[in-house]
């Protein structure tokens, strides 16, 4: 056990004058007494303050002493029945651990290790039971629901209770990690696998604290726009203080405190354990995160002793006790829970005689009996009645618990509690003791559930307690009860006709126009949600700022600089703009939250979150995967896209991979748009799919900052274009003949390129446009997959060869992506066809476009030689002519490859 400092003496040694320090002590004490807790703190902080205007060094500290935060006798007492909440909280403990050791005992054969844990609900299931027995509401006509975002690795614990309640049956929780069959349940909360069930996904870790954040002020959004009525309805965070080093656990307090967030209730389950050991070993994890907590402007609750504590704090006249608890370090308090009574009299109390003497008259069971707060209902419950009724801060309680509580010598405090997923008969006897469970001995091996009969009296207060709060949580919307109607395509023809003569504008542009048209639609325009990084004035969406105002819970409180203009930065209480700053992982957290409205809110909301699209995909991938989890809907746009579009910005500037990230995520619609009219059909098919139609899926489109004349839509191309390949332009009618693709910016190129074939090499060459390469694999790959199951039908095409097909000649695929982002469609083309890609492999660097673009062999003159390439292993062209074009193109054969560049 770590010592205590030499200086301990009761008092410190370096005290000049004891009873001068005892009067000022003993005056404070008066005053507290006599005038208020509040009165006291007025007065320390005058002191302080006169200190420093003194010139005296006062060093800011944001922690109090290590006990709890409400004393004993402030407590708002809890009118449950404490002990029949105790028996059910027990059933579930079982039920939970009977969960988790079934899957990893009854299936042999495919090697018994489904996994699961026990410890993290054992350490939370009191914290539990006080909000859904006295807390957390369902939603009903006058209160929305409150939302649960539920610390990951507890989920047996809330099957345990949904058991319970009949939500879930026993052969969902026999096959517990078994869902490829649809009998099964997810291993952690995932909206996707349950969506009637989980609200939120929180595994990731970090990812929670952070979305929850955003959650709670997009509840304020919808409060100060008047869509929803969001005034009663918390946002509940269960988080562990191992998780609480993710950067995201933290990343956004700040927000939360500055925008006054009193919906939003964080619960740090500090058992003092990560995965593997202890979080801070060496330190107090507890007194670091409320230093971090308070100091960012959180209401701050800590609980950390329980009520048989309560009597020896009491005594505690000299605070002898209080120096002991906050001088004893976490790596000794994880190794008392890990021992017995007289392992933590000897080596705790052992630290003074007067601590000996006080716990003299107490067994080593009663030393073991004293308990930390997070297993105390009573103090629970007075935690959580303070924080529901804070006003103007959010509020954190940072609860200490023991990981693996009940469980014994397996693990109970150890540092193996987390892996612990396994119990031998024994073990399973012991816990079933410890909690008092009506199984006998002779079903011990089957670790059977447990469930009372419906009429007994514990059963009755749970579905009363229930119902008096509305319903049953978790529970999610699969779909919002409101429907909307989305307008005709030609509603937006400022996107779909061609551009005046002599006049050009970018796709980003494009967007804004098909925004603008949006947000005037009476019934859509509210529900439009646009986000921004800091990047509005970038992509041109500073009209934005007066026309529908930016979202501050406090208005705008000073002039903007620039007042006189007319599209001046204007923020205002109902302002429907989220400007989240330089912060994408923000950005994204909102987005997500008006995503995924419809479920949490029963409000369909439309979000637009643009972004440089090298900043995104990349740096939110994670959230983008939770986005997809969550079964969001909205769109993301990732502005200034490509390797080679962004002038002068470079390596980290330059995105050519988005779409291959993008690719990834199932439910996710991703395209690269070359021109307004595509951007215009996308976003009309994604409100009809995502809206209308209320489909999980969300869509990422990848804008231009390039300005060019744009060529308008032909009738008939619109199903085309949302498929992935249209014909934009056909070659003339002779041969050799080749097919070039390409989709964003580097389409011109291959555009350019057909005229210099035609004109300079006598080849005739289709241009495609290609604005999903994405969709176009998908759609091979269902092919390819119906065609491998039904061998004796007709098979089925891919869309590509559909295409392509009437259209001979090679084929030649550029974008401004790397090579893997094209050749996806490889194996989807008509057989015999020769393929090349060109693309942007490598790092991005700065310089002019048409500089990247030879740099990256992806320009025009790179088109035309891998045309004639191509020709000429068909043996239609001599190759000589490929060297010529080469040579003509004053193309560096033996330059490096801008891979390796």
């Amino acid at each position: 056990m770590s010592a205590l400092p030499e200086s301990f003496l009761g008092a410190s040694a370096n005290d000049a004058d004891s009873q001068e320090t005892r009067e000022w002590l003993d005056a404070l004490s008066a005053l507290i007494e006599t005038e208020g807790g509040d009165r006291a703190h007025f007065l320390l902080e005058q002191l302080i303050d006169h200190a420093r205007q003194v010139g005296i060094d006062m060093p800011f500290s944001a922690t109090t002493a290590y006990v709890n935060t409400i004393p004993a006798d402030q407590e708002e007492r809890c009118p449950g029945n404490l002990e029949m909440e105790e028996r059910l909280r027990a059933y579930m403990r079982w039920n939970a651990m009977a969960m988790v050791v079934r899957a990893n005992r009854l299936h042999p054969a495919d090697g018994g290790d489904l996994g699961g844990h026990i410890s993290s609900f054992a350490s939370l299931a009191t914290m539990f039971g006080a909000g859904f027995n006295h807390f957390w509401h369902g939603a009903t006509e006058d209160h929305g629901g409150d939302l649960l975002y539920i610390q990951g690795h507890s989920s047996p614990g809330i099957y345990a209770r949904a058991f319970m309640e009949g939500r879930i049956t026993e052969e969902q929780l026999n096959n517990f990690r078994q869902e490829v069959d649809g009998k099964g349940i997810s291993s952690y909360p995932h909206p996707k696998l349950m969506p009637e069930f989980w609200q939120f996904p929180t595994v990731s870790m970090g990812l929670g604290p952070l979305m929850a954040i955003y959650q709670a002020r997009f509840l304020k959004y919808l409060h100060a726009r008047g869509i929803a009525d969001t005034s009663k309805r918390k946002v509940w965070v269960f988080c562990g203080d191992g998780e609480m080093d993710e950067p995201e656990s933290l990343g956004a307090i700040g927000l939360a405190a500055r925008e006054k967030l009193d919906n939003l209730i964080f619960v740090v389950n500090c058992n003092l354990q990560r995965l593997d050991g202890p979080v801070r070993g060496n330190g107090k994890i507890i007194q670091e995160l409320e230093g971090e907590f308070r100091g960012s402007g959180w209401n701050v609750i800590k609980l950390l002793w329980g009520s048989y504590w309560d009597p020896l704090l009491a005594r505690d006249k000299d605070e002898l006790l209080r120096k002991v608890m906050m001088d004893t370090l976490d790596g000794d308090y994880q190794a008392f829970k890990a021992n017995d009574g007289a392992f933590v009299r000897k080596n705790f109390f052992g630290r003074h005689p007067k601590l000996l003497e006080m716990v003299a008259k107490m067994s080593d069971d009663d030393i073991w009996r004293l308990n930390r707060g997070g297993h105390d209902p009573q103090k629970v419950y007075a935690a959580y009645h303070r924080a529901v009724n804070h006003k103007g801060q959010p509020t954190v309680l940072l609860i200490k618990t023991v990981k693996g509580f009940g469980m014994g010598k397996i693990g109970e405090g150890k540092n193996t509690a987390h892996q612990t997923k396994k119990m031998v008969d024994e073990d399973v006897k012991i816990f079933r003791d410890r909690f008092n469970i009506p199984i006998p001995d002779d079903k011990i091996a089957e670790v059977p559930f447990y469930k009372p009969a419906d009429d007994t009296p514990e059963m009755r207060y749970l579905h009363e307690r229930r119902k008096a709060l509305g319903g049953y949580l978790p529970q999610r919307r699969p779909k919002a009860d409101e429907s909307f109607t989305i307008p005709a395509l030609d509603t937006f023809k400022a996107t779909l006709e061609p551009t005046a003569e002599g006049r050009e504008i970018s796709t980003t542009q494009a967007y804004v126009r098909f925004l603008t048209q949006l947000l005037r639609d009476k019934d859509l325009g509210p529900r439009t949600v646009p986000i921004l990084v800091d990047e509005a004035r970038t992509f041109g969406m500073e009209g934005l700022f007066r026309q529908i105002g930016i979202y501050n819970p406090q208005g705008q409180l000073y002039t903007p600089v620039d007042k006189d203009q007319v599209m001046y930065y204007r923020e205002d209480k109902a302002g429907q703009i989220l400007q989240e700053g330089i912060n994408e992982a923000g950005g994204m957290s909102s987005w997500i939250a008006a995503a995924t409205s419809y479920a949490t809110n029963n409000r369909v909301m439309i979000p637009f979150y643009v972004y440089y699209s090298m900043f995104g995909f990349q740096r939110i991938g994670d959230l983008a995967w939770a986005a997809g989890d969550m079964q969001a809907r909205g769109f993301l746009l990732g502005g200034t896209s490509g390797r080679t579009t962004l002038n002068g910005e470079g390596l980290q500037h330059e995105d050519g991979h988005s779409h291959i990230l993008a690719g990834t995520i199932p439910n996710c619609i991703s395209y690269d748009p070359t021109f307004a009219h595509e951007v215009g059909v996308i976003l009309h098919h994604g409100l009809k799919r995502m809206v209308e139609k209320q489909e999980n899926v969300f869509f990422y489109l990848t804008l231009l900052n390039e300005n060019y004349a744009m060529p308008g839509l032909t009738a008939g191309t619109e199903e085309q274009i949302i498929k992935g390949m249209y014909l934009l332009q056909a070659g003339a009618k002779k041969t050799p003949r080749v097919n070039l693709l390409g989709s964003g910016t580097i389409l011109r190129e291959s555009i350019a390129a057909k005229e210099m074939l035609e004109k300079e090499w006598g080849v005739a060459a289709n241009v495609w446009s290609c604005p999903s390469f994405n969709e176009l694999a998908r759609d091979g790959q269902d092919c390819e997959r119906w065609n491998l199951l039904h061998p004796t039908d007709t098979p089925r095409v891919p869309f590509v060869a559909q295409q392509l097909e009437p259209h001979a000649g090679p084929v030649i695929a550029s974008t401004d992506y790397m090579k893997s982002y094209a050749d996806q469609i490889r194996a989807f083309l008509p057989k015999g066809r020769t393929f090349k890609v060109l693309g942007t492999d490598g790092f991005g660097r700065s310089d002019f476009r048409s500089k990247l673009r030879e740099h990256f062999e992806v320009n025009r003159h790179y088109i035309v030689v891998a045309a004639l390439k191509a020709l000429s292993e068909e043996g239609t062209v001599p190759a000589a002519k490929v060297a010529e074009a080469i040579k003509k193109y004053d193309i560096k054969a033996d330059k490096i490859n801008p891979l390796y560049a």
